[in-house]
């Protein structure tokens, strides 16, 4: 069964750092764009930041200038280094993936399971 598996979350004080990771487990053909999304409580799911296979980048406003989303074609695997944090920023990450080849005809959306953020002194 292919997954996206998550690592990094936790709790850290503002303008501390964290370091998000997003790994496939199991086997696939290719991973197309790779993103992160967050979820505060009684919020919508929104987009943070997402990079092509390319390397193309996109972010959020809101996190323009303090995060880094990065990848590693050869570990099908995406980062997102989150500098300056603020308390606004508390959520739960969920890494994405909506085009992942399993076989050369069969594609899944992918989502990992999410991992906590937290930012509070």
């Amino acid at each position: 069964q292919v997954q996206l598996v998550e690592s990094g979350g936790g709790l850290v004080q503002p303008g501390g750092s964290l370091k998000l990771s997003c790994a496939v487990s199991g086997s696939i053909v290719s991973i197309g764009a790779m993103g992160w999304y967050r979820q505060a409580p009684g919020n919508q799911r929104e987009l943070v930041a997402s990079i092509t296979s390319g390397g193309r980048t996109y972010y959020t406003d809101s996190v323009k200038g303090r995060f880094t989303i990065s990848r590693d074609n050869a570990k099908n695997t995406v980062y997102l280094q989150m500098n300056s944090l603020k308390p606004e920023d508390t959520a739960v990450y969920y890494c994405n993936s909506p085009q992942v080849a399993v076989t050369s005809f069969e594609y899944l959306e992918l989502w990992g399971q999410g991992t906590q953020v937290t930012v509070s002194s």
